[in-house]
């Protein structure tokens, strides 16, 4: 079995990089059992969460894809370790793999037959776990595996961008015309630096249609922004799919936060007209935890410290919605706020606190931030957190939303510090 310093580990990592390079995806599983066994594994294989994050899904290679055809490429085993189905698939909430994924450590499982679960993590996006096989259990080479781990999780994400086939494998049900529009332009749910991470979620995954939101990191600086749309149609993806590249179009010219706002609408106003979009467009200066923003109609942000939401801390008099000319004619205001170390800014839509259950039970502004910080004080992760808090959303509303739901959360934890 092979180790974090020894040699052949670095050239089966080597290897499994170069090949990657010239193969298509469904020939990755493959690939990837294959360095497995090359390290003394009696297997490998990649599961991705879906896109509600509910399940991990095994990724099929070419002689268990059922609509592929084994003939179209090279005679490959396939990438499922030793004894196991193929079709199985993991529970994200209880199972071994799924503890994984959520809490992004290994998970080891002494079997028979031994089996190891290892997450893939994207920087700080979480992309799914990597079952290996071990005979014999051996726990010290935990980092080799991790070191593995890693790797594919690199190589999945760039062969996904062009991949229908790791697209189609991450969803269990068509997509509607706008919220395939908008996914197109989302950027990962969840990204970070040692400062600062933001995550975000978003429903009804499979028919948004208005709301949307991003985030970036340059600079020292992290962006934010939160975006709702009038309708529910394909127009009104268009309008948030409008605005959001307004706002990065606008922000990579070296635009402040009025400037953004100004750009979403005259955009609005010039190729959308009479499409209302409400946002809050913000940026954290994560050196000296300055937070600046812009709130267009749009809920007042909370300010989460420790475990309590400190009062009315970011509400300020909410401008007009974009997309009425009103932006474009005058100096937009940007607010300010000096946080401290540990808090967090939580921006979400209406689609979130107006949700109603069955009997007309609003699901609130309290019940949303009682949930967030019972499921952070408990230990979890900002991206573990809103998984929870979102599911907790859609059965409050019997798993059929009325209305776009979109929840960022923005913590500060300057030096790896957190609360």
């Amino acid at each position: 079995m092979a180790t974090t310093d020894d040699p052949v580990l670095g050239g089966v990592l080597a290897r499994l990089l170069a090949r990657s390079r010239t193969i298509g995806p469904r020939d990755l599983p493959g690939l990837v059992d294959d360095a497995a066994r090359a390290l003394g594994a009696a297997g490998a294989r990649i599961y991705l969460a879906d896109v509600q994050q509910q399940h991990l899904v095994p990724l099929s290679g070419p002689l268990d894809d059922p609509l592929d055809d084994p003939s179209d490429g090279p005679g490959q085993r396939v990438g499922a370790a030793d004894g196991e189905d193929a079709e199985d698939g993991e529970d994200i909430e209880t199972t071994l793999a799924g503890r994984a994924y959520r809490l992004e450590r290994t998970q080891l499982s002494a079997g028979p037959p031994p089996v190891h679960w290892y997450p893939l993590v994207d920087g700080a996006e979480r992309i799914g776990v990597l079952r290996v096989a071990a005979r014999p259990p051996q726990p010290e080479a935990t980092d080799c595996w991790e070191s593995l781990a890693a790797l594919v999780a690199l190589v999945v994400v760039s062969k996904a961008a062009f991949s229908d086939m790791i697209v189609r494998t991450t969803r269990d049900r068509p997509m509607s015309l706008q919220a395939e529009l908008l996914w197109a332009f989302l950027p990962p749910r969840t990204i970070g630096t040692r400062d600062v991470t933001s995550s975000a979620v978003l429903e009804p995954a499979y028919d948004v249609g208005g709301d949307a939101f991003d985030h970036s990191v340059a600079g020292g600086h992290l962006h934010v922004s939160v975006f709702d749309a009038m309708g529910h149609d394909l127009a009104s993806g268009g309008a948030s799919s409008v605005a959001l590249a307004a706002c990065r179009s606008t922000r990579r010219d070296g635009g402040d936060l009025a400037d953004i706002a100004r750009a979403i609408d005259r955009t609005l106003g010039r190729w959308i007209p009479d499409r209302l979009l409400t946002a809050v467009v913000a940026d954290l200066d994560t050196a000296t935890g300055d937070l600046a923003w812009v709130n267009c109609g749009h809920p007042t942000p909370l300010l989460i410290r420790g475990r309590h939401v400190v009062a009315d801390a970011l509400r300020r008099r909410a401008e007009l919605p974009l997309g009425l000319g009103f932006h474009d004619q005058g100096p937009q205001p940007v607010h300010h706020l000096r946080l401290q170390p540990g808090d967090r800014v939580l921006i979400y839509t209406d689609g979130v606190t107006d949700a109603r259950s069955t009997i007309g039970d609003t699901f609130g502004e309290e019940r949303l931030t009682d949930a967030l910080v019972q499921h952070m004080a408990g230990g979890e992760p900002a991206p573990e957190a809103l998984r929870h808090l979102i599911h907790s959303l859609l059965a409050h509303q019997d798993h059929r939303l009325r209305d776009d739901a979109t929840i960022l959360l923005a913590e500060w934890h300057p030096h790896g510090r957190r609360s």
